[in-house]
């Protein structure tokens, strides 16, 4: 799944309890391409200007020069970004949505690629700031990755010490990406898949339990999603199965629940659980092209 983020030009979430490996994982993903990678460690002093950068007086010019901040790199990987303030997250709409940041009227590009990385711990631990509707929209997925099962877990504890991510070797040049990402446009998605997805959307604008769907940003990244995934399974064309994969992963964190739902709490462990259910719900009632 984050490969399929990856590939589809979008920017992930992942979203689980403290000491399963958010973080390993978004640097393994990071490292494994050829590409500049900054880690920023979110705290509730940060500023924007501590993402972003800042123009300083230079006394040898004599004039200001800017700085730029750890968003200007390949990869940004945002660890723990609810644990700093609403301000500080609202520096990265921006750079999420359009790929360019605006500092002191100057607007400038980011990089290509460009794909934020951000780690969470449920909003219901302490010292948590929820991350707000509009920036949770412009992740392309959310992620959970859940406790290892005992075998899994037993490998990791004989492991050696260390920083696992910081051995992934790279194994994706920035050609080759670039070339991948471009194929991902190219899936063919027939138009009962199209409108296979578009019932499943419009099903959680009308459903009992929510009351904020699925924008037409959901839309989009549904569809980008489904292509991303074909391509990882070698196919030049879309499956229903792809949207029935992805759905649960691309829609359940956009989505808001009515205060007398069982998700009403939905930005905790359990909500996120729960939301997922409901998408998987929807995708139980719509009927599947043939």
């Amino acid at each position: 799944m984050a490969l399929v983020c990856l590939l589809a030009r979008g920017h992930l979430l992942i979203e689980d309890v403290p000491g399963v490996g958010k973080t390993t994982l978004a640097q393994s993903l990071a490292r494994a391409v050829d590409g500049s990678f900054h880690r920023l460690q979110f705290t509730s002093d940060m500023l924007p200007s501590d993402v972003l950068g800042v123009t300083v007086w230079n006394a040898r010019t004599e004039e200001f020069e800017f700085k730029p901040g750890p968003v200007f790199a390949n990869f940004l990987l945002a660890d723990e970004i609810n644990r700093t303030t609403p301000k500080t997250q609202s520096a990265l709409l921006e750079a999420m949505n359009e790929q360019q940041v605006t500092v002191d009227g100057r607007t400038l590009p980011l990089p290509e690629p460009f794909m934020v990385i951000a780690t969470q711990n449920p909003s219901d631990h302490h010292g948590a700031y929820p991350l707000p509707e509009s920036q949770l929209d412009r992740f392309l997925m959310r992620l959970r990755i859940g406790y290892p099962d005992l075998e899994s877990e037993r490998q990791i504890i004989s492991q050696p010490g260390g920083h696992h991510g910081e051995t992934t070797p790279c194994v994706l040049h920035g050609h080759d990406l670039a070339r991948l990402q471009a194929s991902v446009t190219a899936v063919n998605v027939d138009r009962a898949i199209v409108d296979y997805m578009l019932a499943v959307v419009e099903r959680t604008r009308t459903h009992e339990n929510l009351i904020l769907g699925v924008s037409p940003r959901g839309s989009q990244a549904l569809f980008r999603a489904t292509q991303a995934h074909a391509v990882l399974c070698g196919r030049n064309y879309a499956l229903p199965d792809d949207v029935k994969i992805l759905a649960p992963k691309v829609l359940a964190h956009r989505v808001v629940a009515a205060s007398r739902s069982p998700m009403a709490n939905r930005r905790g462990a359990f909500g996120a659980v729960a939301s997922e259910r409901v998408i998987e719900e929807i995708l139980s009632q719509i009927d599947v092209p043939l």
